[in-house]
């Protein structure tokens, strides 16, 4: 298992943020299973948390999984969806269906009055803020391909209204560990940057002004028929944003050679299936009402004592749950 890694302002030390920004912006053909399954998982969750937002952000659904986006839209039908990261307009462009020929309009059954329009918004662009603030930020499977985490949170924070929350995966430092060690007894370099601990995400989020956080963590062991099979899903899921990867193109003698040592290297299950670790990070925790400093002497701004005290008491909270 390598160290795991810990974000601060200027990035994570072993992530190569070039590589990692391609990655976020490439458009795939289908969302990767594995984030849908993630994603899947991580909406079970959503049981734990009593409050209704009236809207909510999908962070770069088409690299989240767009089956689990739309899990997270029937559990709230009514809410307002906006799209935001890399992605957005992608998955604007492919999420809104051309307009139909005029005679088919004309013809089409008039909208009852106080039926529900489509509550898909719009997209955000990189750098925009949400125009409203939203009740929960939804992020799967995003931050550990960030090259600035500490500063896309930081981001989720404001966009939240106070009482909203925002639930996010990632994976963890053990992922990948039978490969790590396969790389290093071959004295290759890592296969991916070290991935940063739960508690070390829990304490940025508190850093950050979040409160009453909940982090957990499970281990999946996924197996291979062979290596070829495991490549494949290593390209669809993600790419080798190490730093100190091999900076040049490799030949087929070196896809070969590999292939050979993931063959001879990994473990492999009672039926011989390569196995392959994957450690999920799994986090929420909500935006708190601002506190009022209190002295012998306190000048409070109107609009700050107003957002304070509206609306009385907040939504409820979860509980927390040992981690897996």
């Amino acid at each position: 298992m390598a160290p795991p890694s810990r974000p601060d302002d200027d990035g994570v030390p072993d992530l190569d943020p070039v590589a990692a920004a391609r990655w976020r912006t490439r458009v795939p053909p289908g969302s990767p299973w594995l984030h849908e399954t993630i994603g899947a998982r991580m909406a079970e969750r959503l049981d734990w948390i009593k409050a209704r937002p009236d809207a909510w952000m999908s962070w770069s659904p088409l690299l989240a999984g767009e089956q689990a986006h739309r899990a997270v839209a029937q559990r709230y039908p009514q809410a307002r969806v906006w799209l935001a990261g890399e992605l957005a307009q992608a998955t604007l462009a492919r999420w809104r269906t051309p307009a139909p020929p005029w005679w088919r309009r004309w013809m089409a059954r008039p909208r009852a009055s106080g039926e529900a329009a489509s509550p898909l918004v719009g997209a955000v662009e990189a750098g925009e803020a949400v125009p409203e603030s939203v009740g929960l930020v939804w992020a799967n499977m995003a931050l550990h391909a960030a090259a600035q985490p500490r500063a896309l949170l930081r981001r989720w924070y404001e966009w939240l209204a106070v009482d909203g929350f925002v639930m996010f995966s990632c994976l963890g430092p053990d992922t990948a560990r039978e490969l790590r060690a396969v790389h290093a007894a071959h004295g290759w370099p890592p296969p991916a940057p070290a991935y940063v601990d739960m508690h070390d995400w829990g304490d940025q989020l508190v850093e950050l002004g979040f409160a009453e956080p909940v982090m957990d963590m499970e281990r999946l062991t996924l197996t291979y028929p062979n290596a070829e099979r495991l490549l494949a899903d290593l390209r669809e899921t993600g790419r080798n944003w190490h730093v100190g990867r091999f900076a040049a193109l490799r030949g087929r003698g070196w896809r070969e050679r590999w292939l050979r040592a993931v063959e001879h290297g990994l473990p492999r299950s009672p039926d011989g299936q390569l196995c392959l670790t994957v450690e999920v990070v799994y986090g929420h925790a909500f935006r708190p009402r601002p506190r009022v400093a209190v002295s012998g002497v306190t000048t409070v701004p109107l609009e700050r004592l107003r957002e304070s005290l509206r609306g009385g008491s907040g939504p409820g909270r979860p509980q927390a749950t040992d981690g897996v």
